[in-house]
């Protein structure tokens, strides 16, 4: 069978190693695999042989820009779209895959149209966050909304990712998802964690039928993995205590770890892997900051290296840097939020959920000897 992949991006990042895993593993039972992905970040040259690219990095930022000004993320890159259903047209697949549709590179509009168009294909969609059920948001915990499940409207987080600095559009996104996204003859929706999974059946994505599958791991690769990464720090008789995000904002916990580099005495050192150039500018000095990487074999190295990880989510789905870190025999603590409680235990190490605080934080940490 001809399977196609939808994805902002293709063999980095979590969502982009899941596209990748799952091609490998359908390639290796006779299929044919492509991943159309979006974002402009280089794909591995293993993964290379799927990747077909949507638009182009001037689209990318026309669709950011649009987004910024009149809050239409997802309505966007017309002509990109257009383009790229034409070889889809031509590739015929007989499954089509959908994961992340945001990330300012296609027309949901466009593409949910070409969908329906297409009766006979089999469709599969895996939800990694809520945006395909709100007007705006990727989440909402933190503010507390649940306008999402009637009509959203006057968004309080016009300012988060997808970020409109002018207009609140949530009203009229709302109204364009519901329309474009509902009504396909076979779709089956997929949910990482239960979590979800349950809040979409609350959504107007209710019609679908919804399934749990777990995201998994390479545990070829992510397992306990020696290097010199306490030697190049100098930290051989510190305990690492060591948080990872692919990009590090509010619902991340940022700032419980800043607040945690206070606290903890001097024993312990923080390391921090994600961070962009400003954010390490202002690390302290008990705080080591480390960019971004693209490679799981460095990850599982310091994964391996540190005594603990730390995971102040206030928002997440189902984080699968508790699973690695977990492979690499390194224990998890993590705050007991959206879908983090299901990735525990599954790793025979001694993992904790606790409830979120910085005082919880501290003294879970502590109990660690």
């Amino acid at each position: 069978m001809k399977y196609l992949f939808v994805n902002s991006v293709c063999g980095i990042r979590s969502t982009g190693r899941i596209c990748t895993d799952l091609a490998y593993q359908l390639e290796n039972q006779g299929h044919e695999v492509k991943i159309a992905y979006g974002r402009v970040e280089d794909v591995p040259e293993k993964f290379q042989k799927y990747a077909v690219r949507i638009g182009n990095n001037v689209d990318l930022k026309f669709h950011a820009l649009r987004t910024r000004i009149l809050d239409e993320h997802g309505f966007g890159s017309k002509k990109a779209t257009k383009e790229f259903l034409k070889w889809a047209d031509t590739y015929d697949p007989e499954v089509l895959w959908l994961h992340n549709i945001h990330g300012y590179y296609i027309n949901i509009e466009l593409l949910f149209d070409w969908i329906k168009s297409r009766p006979q294909m089999k469709v599969k969609w895996t939800l990694h966050d809520c945006w395909a059920f709100t007007g705006h948001c990727s989440y909402f915990t933190m503010a507390g909304c649940e306008k999402w499940k009637n009509m959203c409207e006057k968004c309080s987080q016009k300012r988060k990712y997808p970020t409109s600095i002018l207009i609140d559009n949530s009203r009229n996104n709302f109204m364009r998802k519901k329309q474009a996204f509902t009504g396909v003859k076979d779709l089956t929706l997929i949910t990482p964690s239960k979590w979800l999974a349950n809040l979409t059946r609350d959504s107007f994505l209710k019609e679908y039928p919804v399934e749990v599958h777990y995201n998994t791991i390479d545990t070829t690769v992510f397992k306990p993995t020696p290097s010199d990464f306490r030697d190049r720090y100098g930290l051989q008789n510190k305990k690492i205590v060591l948080g990872v995000a692919s990009v590090w904002e509010e619902r991340k916990g940022l700032s419980d770890f800043i607040k945690l580099a206070d606290i903890l005495d001097d024993r312990y050192v923080i390391v921090l892997v994600g961070l962009n150039h400003e954010q390490m500018k202002q690390c302290k000095k008990n705080i080591i900051g480390v960019e971004r990487t693209n490679s799981a074999k460095e990850l599982a190295q310091i994964y391996t290296a540190a005594d603990v990880f730390v995971n102040p989510t206030y928002e997440d789905n189902y984080p699968t840097v508790n699973l690695e870190a977990q492979a690499c025999g390194t224990p998890v603590i993590t705050y007991d939020t959206g879908g983090a409680r299901e990735t525990l235990g599954g790793f025979n190490v001694n993992t904790k959920v606790i409830p979120s605080g910085l005082s919880n934080l501290v003294r879970t940490i502590y109990s660690y000897k």
